[in-house]
């Protein structure tokens, strides 16, 4: 994972913190729980295909 990645995390989740403080403040806690979960799902999805093409890569190399 490069530190492009990382960075782009740590935006999502201070985006997703300060919408969640607005959406709390303004009594929306479900909305804010929805985009505490949309964010945490986005995140995952780019987990998710960072490793896929890892293992892409380790299959590549050994030559499976």
């Amino acid at each position: 994972m490069d530190v492009d990645m990382i960075f782009k995390i740590a935006a999502i989740g201070i985006i997703v913190a300060v919408l969640n403080q607005v959406l709390i403040r303004s009594g929306r806690e479900e909305q804010a729980m929805m985009t505490t979960l949309a964010g945490l799902i986005v995140v995952l999805m780019m987990l998710v295909y960072e490793i896929s093409n890892l293992f892409e890569t380790v299959k590549s190399v050994f030559g499976l």
